[in-house]
């Protein structure tokens, strides 16, 4: 397969007329200033790697606007998603989730980060397969076209030292031992036929759902796997506070002490952080995940995102409970987020943003072969306009710029999932009506019940 780009984002700068070529699934070539061939698929605008979300609640997509309609803070929005959990099942789970990745690779994206807690019934006796949740997720990254890891969250507690109860009991396993063996079977399944879109990681939920004495065994769990392992981290000041009241230590350092950090880990949100936080997630490599637009939404607070890279802690994003799904938006609020902060512009390039949302994001998901245009790497593909209303005057010299700081998912018109088109011209080839498939899926699991 042939593609030939008008510009391309290449990692260290942007190119013109790139002649890009697949066998398969991966890149076997790139060459910048080459006429485009006669059977080249034409990419007009600016062509990127495929855009990776580290950080998705599929089920949250059903709250949006509704969420949106009535002040409050994190906790009670909290109380509403829960009421969304406890109305799936299996079947409305991967219908969803299908629409919401459908969206996703809309906006560009090609592989998904998703952070799974709801593995059991309602009540919290387990599914005859105890995976079906699981199974759902990765059905329906397939459904969509997208490269998905599962990041299967072990949750324990409703809080230090409180039990789960109501709609939490679906999200438990009892310990992590148990927790260990649910997810190690499915571990097990990754890479064979029909499942080499799916690779499956860890998650720590947070030290509020995890007790002290069981964080050891999920980061035990995750390194002999090799796998990802991600951890909601210091998201609320409330959050900091209980740690510190029950363990006399910030939450970072608690994972620290647990073994639960370095370059295979990566901390979503990081909002709430001392220095000597930073530091140590900077000294182990520990990665961070920014959610602007969810972080933004629930009123959470702005992270130290610059000052955690400067440390050496890699940054990629996500889009989390999904108040939108664009990582344009997410990959811009990075720098305007700090820009309100401190009042100084420009701490980030729109190269290190576009990083950000491409090679860092799939590093931090397992994907480590993703993320970029070169030779081995998967053959992903994000073709953004460079003529709508939104980006219309941008130049070669400053398409990049207007990727980042202009550009919306709406500007969107080609994505190649390794090797396979699944967006043209801004239609999704494999899911018809995406909106039409969102509507029927929320209004399943939102409707009032019968009387």
């Amino acid at each position: 397969m042939q593609w030939h780009a008008q510009l391309a984002w290449l990692g260290d700068g942007v190119a013109a007329d790139v002649l890009i070529e697949a066998d398969g699934e991966r890149i076997t070539r790139v060459a910048p200033g080459v006429p485009a061939p006669e059977n080249a698929q034409r990419l007009p605008g600016l062509t990127l790697p495929g855009l990776a979300n580290a950080h998705s609640h599929a089920f949250h997509r059903a709250l949006r606007s509704r969420v949106q309609a009535h002040s409050g803070n994190f906790w009670t929005w909290r109380d509403t998603m829960y009421k969304v959990a406890d109305r799936l099942d299996p079947d409305s789970y991967r219908a969803l989730a299908a629409a919401v990745y459908a969206e996703m690779a809309l906006a560009g994206i090609s592989c998904v980060g998703e952070f799974h807690y709801l593995h059991h019934r309602p009540g919290g006796a387990p599914y005859d397969e105890p995976n079906a949740m699981g199974e759902a997720l990765i059905a329906a990254a397939a459904d969509a076209g997208i490269r998905i890891t599962l990041l299967d969250a072990c949750y324990l507690a409703g809080g230090i030292g409180e039990p789960l109860k109501g709609p939490q009991l679906r999200f438990g396993d009892g310990t992590a031992g148990n927790w260990a063996r649910r997810v190690g079977s499915l571990h097990e399944e990754t890479g064979k036929a029909g499942r080499l879109h799916a690779r499956v990681g860890a998650a720590i939920h947070s030290v509020r759902a995890v007790p002290r004495e069981q964080l050891s065994a999920v980061a035990s769990w995750a390194k002999e796997h090799r796998a990802p392992l991600h951890v909601h981290l210091s998201e609320q000041p409330a959050e900091n506070e209980a740690c510190l009241d029950a363990y006399d230590m910030t939450p970072t350092r608690l994972l620290a002490e647990s073994g639960a950090l370095g370059a295979l880990t990566t901390a979503v949100h990081a909002t709430h952080l001392t220095g000597d936080d930073i530091g140590l997630l900077g000294t182990t490599m520990t990665g961070v995940c920014m959610c602007p637009t969810t972080e933004r939404d629930l009123a959470d607070g702005i992270g130290p995102a610059r000052d955690l890279a400067d440390a050496g802690s890699p940054v990629c994003l996500g889009s989390d409970q999904h108040a939108v799904v664009d990582l344009f938006e997410e990959a811009r609020a990075v720098e305007l987020d700090e820009r309100l902060r401190t009042r100084v512009r420009g701490h980030w390039t729109a190269g290190e943003l576009l990083a950000a949302a491409t090679s860092n994001g799939h590093y931090g998901l397992g994907w480590p072969e993703a993320g970029r245009l070169e030779p081995g790497a998967y053959a992903d593909l994000v073709t953004v306009a460079l003529d709508s209303v939104r980006t219309a005057g941008a130049t070669a010299d400053y398409a990049a710029e207007a990727a980042v700081f202009a550009a919306t998912a709406a500007d969107v018109r080609h994505v190649v999932v390794s090797g396979r088109q699944i967006v043209h011209d801004g239609r999704h080839l494999l899911i018809d009506d995406v909106p039409g498939a969102l509507d029927e899926a929320i209004a399943a699991v939102t409707a009032p019940e019968p009387e």
